[in-house]
């Protein structure tokens, strides 16, 4: 039920994921069981082909996360959550409230033991034709030098298994390829990233590499990685105003990935975004499959112990 154009987006989305998923995988739908019948209707199937969840509450996204996820305990987020946690799915996507999504899932399948503070990391195009790996972009404004650290574990884990990259080379966002560039905060993050056994470390990285192949995994705090992923975003868009899209800038289109992960939680949450339409939908499923069949919840919590 979330999203700028719930739920008749989730539902069309939902049925052309269906399309491509085997036939081991099954979509659950959360939400008012009413609506999405008549939504699946007009999508002309009967629906039997999904398992639907009768959630008659949504929180808005305008909402309070933290404070609408306790009052609302019938809302379709909180109802993926319980389901979550209970092993009834798998993993869980919603386009709607992300503060909610983020609230549900620190405080329901909660952090892997061991991971300072979660993140989320976005898809970066790369010019050779193969993608990246960016984060934080935008749940941890501020980070400690071990945080960075962190976050240098968990993109190294996800690009390897869900990118299937073997070796991923990790680097480190900043002003200049110096070690001693930047502010204390990487500096520090620096010296302990370039003694690393945990990933490949390949040093820092320029904004004008971000795009290129010296890596495959870029980290840095969320405030920057934000602005960073903002900044792309309206790129894209200008071109496609001034209809100077090609087939790389075309590959920037929020469409095609779906969605962003959660890492270094105990399960699969992936956040859409608001504007979503259906391809984006179907694409944040299929996502998910690409994510539980990693087994990345349980490669993070090994790399943890």
């Amino acid at each position: 039920m979330g999203g700028d154009f719930a739920p008749k987006v989730t539902v069309a989305g939902s049925v052309l994921a269906n399309k491509e998923l085997p036939s081991e995988c099954k979509i659950v739908m959360i939400g008012d069981e009413k609506i999405i019948k008549a939504e699946l209707a007009a999508q002309k199937t009967d629906g039997s082909e999904f398992e639907i969840v009768h959630a008659p509450d949504v929180i808005g996204m305008g909402e309070h996360p933290a404070k609408a996820f306790k009052q609302k305990p019938n809302s379709s987020i909180n109802a993926g959550f319980r389901l979550l946690k209970e092993g009834k799915i798998d993993s869980f996507a919603s386009a709607g409230n992300s503060g909610a999504m983020l609230v549900g899932s620190m405080y329901t399948v909660k952090t892997i033991p061991g991971v300072i503070r979660p993140t989320i990391a976005t898809v970066l195009p790369k010019e050779n034709g193969e993608v990246g790996l960016l984060l934080d972009v935008g749940i941890n404004a501020h980070c400690k030098p071990d945080v960075l650290y962190q976050f240098g574990i968990l993109g190294s884990l996800y690009s390897e298994h869900v990118h299937k990259i073997k070796n991923p080379k990790v680097g480190l966002l900043n002003i200049g390829e110096e070690p001693e560039k930047g502010n204390l905060v990487v500096q520090a993050a620096h010296t302990m990233m370039k003694e690393s056994k945990d990933f490949n470390f390949v040093g820092n990285v320029e904004g004008r590499e971000v795009f290129s192949d010296k890596t495959d995994v870029i980290v840095c705090e969320g405030f920057t990685g934000n602005v960073v992923l903002k900044l792309a975003e309206a790129f894209y868009t200008i071109m496609r105003k001034r209809k100077l899209i090609d087939e790389y800038f075309g590959r920037f289109n929020y469409e095609n990935y779906g969605g962003i992960p959660i890492l270094g939680i105990n399960s699969c949450v992936v956040i859409g975004h608001g504007i979503s339409n259906d391809i984006a939908i179907k694409n944040m499923v299929l996502l998910c499959k690409d994510v539980v069949q990693a087994d990345l919840a349980s490669k993070i919590k090994q790399a943890f112990l």
